[in-house]
């Protein structure tokens, strides 16, 4: 596929070193970001040939403050998310918590373009998984109409992410060059996908055969003399959470490491101002998107592997911009010369957009960082207040109008929210559901012969929602909203485990890779056990106490365990369950929950969420 060619700006461009360009040998300079519809043109046109005043005195003046917006985990959330997938909590006065419904790429354009103005120097950066996991609206077309959002929005750089690898990396090279799919084709008549306008980093991906990068490791912004590199990573851990094919061929490295190899080569072409984007994150001591993350001192409030990693990475870079999680915080982390950086998170699905202020030394070309003042950082609420961006409507009623068919099909019936993501609890109601359907589907002895069944909790996506997000009406479940929470449509496996394996497996939540962060497996009704979490790793599984219909499990017996195909492999952790035997493959995981859906409720009798008293809890 030969490279487009490249769309000039005059007043910005993102560059990228000679030693890098030969070293991702395939890879072409991506076309500088920031072709906005000819609505926005003149804005962002005044934007950036706007004249730096910095601290007093246009270019006469030493330093001159840079405005950084970023986000991250936006998984093609182009329409507002729904439920509880759709709000942040605000910290209130008198303690508690206030719920603002939030995101949408309407909002988030709207609220980025009116954030920019009256800032000259202002650049927008991303900390991966734009796409993957996304709603049916996006997910349905390989994620294009989100590039093709990203692009209209004025994003200038952005790391991969985890989910950027969920269709391997060829698809991410077309994501980025561009180019109608490969076996679907072009979605709009006369129309050929143009690929992103702003370069997808991966520092820390590299081709096993060659060794070399499989995108660009860093790009460099450039106005009006001021230079700030990115370097961008994702979590050295993507093969744990991604399956086998996405990431096949491909090698995963440190992420502090690869960030210092990769400053100390900006240093080198005189980029000393540098900000690192890792798709990786931490675990903030409160949920509400504004509490203060620096109390009781610099970085209290924060713990979790972006924690280990901001103390670690070299003092060359000035701030890093995280995700992952999709949590919401903006620390100051010091970093190993103890001087403050500031490392910030906006939670997922453009709810909200981090603005920090980088002070730019135009003698020393670097960020003015002193033992008393980092970057000021803030994350801020893409509230629905706001108006919609005429842009990003118009978008989304094309693509909208293309995946109506498919998208508004009545699935099933709901009396109630049925909460998955946005659960509080250990186990959700809809984790209860999506198992019982894959055992449902796979319990026949001529379709796997299942006993039960086994769900991930990072594979349900969002909740189901009563209120209608359509003209469906209150309480109707559409195909849309179904695939929202199973989009990666994984194969359902069924395999024979021993009942020690299943025990293991049941340990692999709270133990081992996932001691730090526990991953609470949903299970199908019959199966029973207690979570003891006053013990310790896999010890808060109660053996004894694991049935299967009032059963002890016997770990000499072997049972027929239902699985979607990511946790058959091994996935998040669950090393044991790549050693079950007899495979046999069934529907898609979203096949089997929108037939349990269809043959369990109706109009006249609609669902009722599930109980989610299978796992007792011991705190």
């Amino acid at each position: 596929m030969s490279p487009r060619p490249q769309r000039r700006r005059t007043t910005r461009r993102l560059t990228v070193g000679a030693a890098v360009l030969a070293a991702a040998v395939g890879i072409t300079a991506a076309a500088p970001a920031g072709a906005e519809p000819a609505a926005t043109a003149t804005a962002a046109h005044a934007r950036h040939t706007g004249h730096g005043h910095g601290h007093g005195g246009g270019h006469a003046s030493r330093t001159v403050d840079v405005q950084l917006l970023s986000f991250n985990d936006f998984h093609g959330n182009l329409e507002p998310p729904q439920g509880s997938a759709g709000t942040v909590e605000e910290q209130q006065a008198n303690g508690s918590r206030k719920k603002i419904e939030a995101g949408g790429v309407e909002y988030l354009a709207t609220a980025l373009r009116t954030a920019r103005k009256g800032h000259p120097y202002s650049v927008t950066a991303a900390a991966g998984d734009m796409v993957g996991a996304s709603p049916l609206l996006s997910g349905l077309f390989h994620d294009e109409p989100t590039i093709e959002a990203m692009n209209k929005l004025g994003l200038d750089v952005t790391s991969v992410g985890n989910h950027e690898f969920d269709e391997g990396r060829a698809e991410l090279t077309r994501l980025q060059k561009g180019g109608c799919h490969p076996t679907e084709g072009c979605y709009e008549k006369g129309k050929r996908f143009r690929g992103a306008d702003f370069p997808y980093l991966a520092a820390n991906v590299t081709d096993e055969k060659t060794g070399r990068p499989i995108l660009k490791p860093y790009t460099v912004w450039k106005h009006k003399g001021v230079k700030i590199g990115f370097i961008g990573v994702t979590l050295e851990g993507t093969p744990d959470v991604v399956s086998a094919n996405g990431v096949k061929g491909l090698k995963f490295h440190d992420e502090a490491e690869t960030i210092d190899r990769y400053a100390k080569e900006l240093d080198r072409q005189g980029v000393k101002s540098i900000v690192a984007l890792i798709h990786e994150g931490g675990l903030p001591a409160s949920t509400a998107y504004d509490y203060d993350c620096d109390s009781p001192g610099p970085g209290a409030g924060i713990s979790g592997p972006i924690a280990e990693i901001a103390k670690k990475v070299t003092p060359k870079v000035d701030a890093l911009v995280t995700g992952h999680t999709h949590q919401a915080y903006a620390c100051t982390v010091p970093d190993p010369s103890g001087m403050p950086r500031t490392v910030t998170s906006a939670a997922s699905f453009g709810k909200l957009y981090t603005d920090t202020t980088l002070t730019y030394d135009r003698r020393t070309k670097d960020i003015v960082r002193t033992s008393v003042k980092s970057a000021a950082a803030r994350n801020h609420v893409v509230h629905r207040a706001q108006p919609k961006a005429a842009d990003m409507t118009a978008l989304i009623q094309r693509w909208n109008k293309l995946a109506a068919p498919v998208a508004d099909k009545p699935v099933g019936h709901i009396t109630a929210d049925i909460p998955g993501r946005g659960a509080a609890t250990p186990e959700s109601p809809l984790g209860d559901l999506i198992s019982d359907a894959q055992l449902e589907a796979t319990r026949a002895a001529d379709k796997g012969g299942a006993q039960l069944a086994l769900m991930n909790p990072g594979g349900i996506r969002s909740d189901l929602a009563y209120k209608a997000s359509g003209s469906e009406g209150d309480g109707v479940v559409t195909y849309g909203e179904a695939f929202t929470v199973q989009p990666f449509t994984n194969l359902t496996d069924v395999v024979t485990l021993t009942g020690a394996q299943l025990l293991t497996a049941l340990q692999q939540q709270v133990g081992g890779a996932n001691e730090a962060s526990p991953k609470i497996l949903q299970v199908s009704e019959g199966l029973t056990y207690t979570l003891d979490l006053t013990r310790s790793g896999a010890d808060r599984v109660v053996k004894d106490s694991v049935r299967l219909n009032g059963d002890p499990i016997d770990p000499a017996k072997t049972y027929r365990v239902a699985m979607n195909e990511f946790l058959a492999g091994g996935g998040d952790g669950f090393t044991v369950l790549k050693e079950g035997k007899d495979k046999y493959v069934g529907p898609s995981d979203l096949d089997a929950l929108t037939a349990y859906l269809t043959a369990h409720s109706s109009a006249a009798a609609p669902l009722a969420p599930p109980k989610a008293d299978r796992i007792r809890v011991v705190k």
